[in-house]
């Protein structure tokens, strides 16, 4: 298991930067989130109840569908939060 950052450590013991609520994985979520990552480049994405219940999914697929979308890695789940790391683009 690769040790975890700093920042990592900080965004799992901080507040939730976004929050996905009853309305699901909507552009604005997705724009949200993607600005967040690149003021920040590690954020902490909380799933409300009502939106997991009523998609029927488990927390690790939202948060795998969610890191697809905005070219991020998922580091930690828990519970309903999950955290994600930018990933950096690599120049050549």
């Amino acid at each position: 298991m690769q040790k975890k950052s700093r920042k990592v450590k900080e965004a799992i013991q901080g507040k939730a930067h976004v929050n996905i609520g009853k309305q699901g994985i909507t552009e604005n979520v997705i724009r949200e989130i993607e600005r967040r990552l690149d003021d920040e480049e590690v954020i902490k994405v909380r799933v409300l109840r009502s939106f997991k219940r009523a998609s029927g999914r488990e927390i690790e697929d939202i948060a795998e569908e969610v890191a697809e979308k905005v070219n991020a890695r998922v580091v930690d789940v828990r519970g309903n939060v999950f955290v994600l790391v930018k990933i950096k683009s690599r120049r050549k």
